[in-house]
């Protein structure tokens, strides 16, 4: 067998191959082929690194940190507003009392036959300027009882007796009994109203 250009056989008639050249004509083509998907694939690079470098993307880039950030930043320390201070249920006299009445930041409080009544969350109509006011402080029962707000509805001597609202009639006690019945669904009963000279004989 005559061998072909390029083949050869060697004695054990095993056919081996040699390296073949391929013509200048045929490697031509491959060359600009491969610039050309070499250039296409380069453009195509710029293109995407330009698309992302654009304005609206850096942009949207921006928001996106921020708001992981936003998710992953430490949560600040809850603060809780400050409990308000203990009331402790006390015997008053009407001096002791009388300082209550919402001035100089203090509570305001007002006592109805005999209980005293911490009306501060009501401030606007038993604190200073309230149509209330006058009774802040002070031995409401009498002025309640008439529907009168007036000072002449308070006891004048915070050194005597209490109020025994002698000359109330029925439909008086009963308006001062709706009163009382409304400051206890309302507000919280902090003491009680004793004379200045039962004060020494009352325990607390």
């Amino acid at each position: 067998m005559t061998p072909h250009a390029g083949v050869g056989y060697n004695k054990g008639d095993r056919m081996r191959t040699t390296n073949i050249t391929m013509p200048a004509h045929c490697q031509q083509p491959r060359r600009e082929l491969l610039s050309d998907q070499h250039e296409d694939t380069t453009a195509k690079l710029a293109s995407y690194s330009a698309s992302i470098t654009s304005p609206i993307n850096l942009i949207l880039l921006s928001l996106l940190v921020i708001v992981i950030y936003l998710r992953l930043r430490p949560a600040a320390p809850q603060s809780f507003p400050k409990a308000p201070p203990a009331i402790v249920f006390r015997t008053f006299t009407p001096p002791e009392l009388k300082p209550y009445n919402g001035e100089k930041d203090m509570p305001v409080y007002l006592a109805v036959r005999g209980k005293v009544f911490d009306v501060t969350s009501g401030r606007n109509f038993y604190g200073p300027g309230g149509p209330y006011e006058n009774f802040a402080g002070r031995d409401a029962s009498r002025g309640l009882a008439c529907g009168s707000f007036d000072e002449d509805m308070l006891t004048k001597n915070l050194e005597g007796p209490l109020d025994d609202l002698g000359g109330l009639g029925s439909e008086e006690m009963q308006a001062l009994q709706d009163w009382e019945d409304r400051f206890s669904e309302k507000y919280l009963v902090v003491g009680r109203l004793v004379s200045v000279g039962e004060k020494d004989t009352v325990k607390e």
